[in-house]
């Protein structure tokens, strides 16, 4: 794809998963943008052997937006980072189409690893803000990674995670679409947890009221006699 296809690209995806777009020129003052037009320059170098160049780049880049991809990531079409503060993409993470991340996610290594040491996320993966992906691993296509979670070991497709470290809380077969922007609206598996909870000390408590009412019921159809 040439720049102009590029760009004409860009501005497509950021005003269908940003709300706050009231014209195409605020396109050209978003860090996502800047900093991904930076990165298909960078990527282009490092396939061609001009790493520190391509290192410069990158860099420079996410010192202007704090936004730091690393020349060798592989990224497909459509990518989208929502206030794209703190995010950090690895060296060897591959990114399919459609993906979506928000501020302060990181797709890194756990420094134990050499070669392919990042994840690989597939098409119309999002993940939401905060979270952590730390490993060499695959998150399945339409999967939702919840805020705040820390995801260590590989996601199927079609699925939610939450929580520390990340815990499956939801499979479903239904494709999720390239505007679905919904990080809100995920399972709780926590707070399900203390429902349940709840839940099982009312019917003790319950259980205890209805056997002291047979006890003094016994006590005193023992003592008329």
């Amino acid at each position: 794809m040439g720049l102009f296809g590029f760009i004409k690209e860009e501005i497509q995806v950021i005003q269908e998963r940003d709300p706050a777009i009231k014209s195409p020129m605020e396109v050209f003052l978003y860090p996502t943008f800047r900093v991904m037009l930076s990165y298909r320059r960078a990527h282009r170098l490092y396939e061609r052997g001009h790493f520190l160049l391509a290192r410069y780049i990158s860099q420079r880049a996410a010192r202007k937006t704090g936004i730091e991809i690393h020349p060798g990531a592989i990224i497909g079409k459509g990518f989208f980072i929502d206030h794209g503060s703190g995010v950090i993409i690895g060296e060897t993470t591959i990114i399919g189409d459609n993906v979506t991340l928000y501020q302060g996610v990181t797709l890194g290594g756990t420094g134990k690893e050499t070669g392919k040491r990042h994840p690989t996320l597939c098409d119309n993966v999002m993940v939401s803000a905060g979270a952590k992906i730390l490993g060499s691993f695959t998150i399945g296509e339409n999967s939702k990674i919840g805020a705040g979670s820390v995801v260590l070991e590989e996601v199927p497709p079609n699925c939610t995670v939450v929580g520390v470290p990340g815990r499956i809380v939801k499979r479903g077969n239904r494709k999720v679409p390239r505007s679905d922007m919904d990080q809100i609206h995920l399972p709780d598996p926590v707070k399900e947890d203390i429902a349940a909870l709840q839940h099982e000390n009312t019917a003790l408590y319950n259980k205890i009221i209805d056997l002291e009412s047979k006890i003094k019921k016994l006590e005193k159809e023992n003592t008329g006699k």
